[in-house]
């Protein structure tokens, strides 16, 4: 990679793990499921002009929106709002590739290979770790929710890989249409409008800050600099930048936000980023070709596509089967 590229591969790992920071100061104004709602309505808007007609079919974007956006951004939202440390999120999140490694085994029969068993193995070892440490300074109910959270991303990689979007920053952008009244609905029934309404009033300059922030710089500016660096470098050069996405999060929520990082929570954060980074090495696989002479397809060993992930939290632009490492 040019230097001005690995600058910016590093650049959009900043982004995403701050964003777990912002997120966080969002939350101080809002009540999560309404932030979480603005946080898709003005991703979508005016970008949803811009990017022009969808170019999967509407059933893949309506799963993934309801998955992603509804269920992941708005567990992740209300466990973060019931205590949940930015920084801590934004590690646990990271076992989204275990939860779609076991999704794609149940739902599409694709086996694990021996490594990536191992790699599951540490991962969930990393959270075990985390867990211990949450228990003993924070709620565990907020890292049952993330946890959750990760769980239904793993759900939304499963589907966005059978939709096999050719353009992940068009796709992302029409996916954040459908959360946005389901989030809102919930939030009047859950949270209250006079709750709501009380937030939209007391809007200032720091609120709309974290809007804006969530919205446009880690959801469209992300997606587009990953795209484009996709478009230019093989997904196996881009993928591992997403592994500093914790590191990231935990060193910006320890400097602005004073979250602790305990001895604990860094032996979790090795054994989380170690356990994803086997669980998202490449393998080979059988891949037929046609023979020349008989025409028949007969199997040659081919390399398997690397994965396309989006730490930031989103769908993976590729149907690659591997765990997508990733963001919120």
């Amino acid at each position: 990679m040019r230097p001005s590229h690995l600058l910016l591969a590093v650049l959009v790992a900043v982004v995403w793990g701050v964003n777990f920071t912002v997120i966080e100061i969002g939350l101080g104004h809002f009540p999560p499921l309404l932030f979480s709602a603005l946080r898709f309505l003005v991703a979508a808007l005016p970008a949803v002009f811009l990017v022009g007609r969808p170019k999967v079919a509407w059933k893949w974007i309506v799963g993934v929106g309801l998955a992603l956006g509804v269920a992941k951004f708005g567990l992740l939202f209300v466990g973060m709002d019931a205590g949940m440390p930015g920084g801590l999120s934004s590690l646990v999140l990271q076992i989204q590739a275990v939860f779609t490694a076991l999704f794609a085994f149940a739902l599409l029969g694709e086996r694990p290979s021996g490594i990536r068993l191992v790699g599951m193995a540490v991962a969930l070892a990393g959270i075990g770790v985390a867990a211990a440490d949450e228990g003993t300074s924070g709620p565990l109910l907020g890292f049952a929710l993330v946890v959750a959270a990760a769980a239904c991303w793993g759900v939304s990689n499963i589907l966005t890989r059978r939709a096999a979007p050719p353009d992940a920053l068009n796709f992302m952008i029409w996916v954040s249409t459908v959360p946005v009244l389901p989030l809102l609905g919930l939030s009047l029934l859950l949270e209250g409008p006079s709750r709501d309404l009380e937030a939209l009033r007391g809007l200032d300059w720091q609120g709309a800050g974290t809007v804006l922030f969530v919205a446009w710089v880690a959801t469209v500016f992300g997606f587009g600099a990953w795209g484009w660096l996709l478009r230019r470098h093989p997904a196996s050069t881009v993928a591992p930048f997403s592994l500093l996405v914790p590191v990231f999060g935990m060193s910006s929520a320890a400097l602005f936000l004073n979250e602790p990082v305990t001895d604990l929570r860094w032996l979790a954060a090795a054994l989380l980023v170690g356990g994803v980074a086997l669980t998202s090495l490449p393998t080979h696989r059988l891949a037929p070709t046609r023979g020349r002479r008989s025409g028949r397809l007969s199997p040659t060993r081919a390399p398997e596509p690397s994965p396309a992930p989006d730490p930031e939290g989103g769908p993976a632009p590729t149907s690659d089967p591997r765990p997508v490492v990733g963001r919120p």
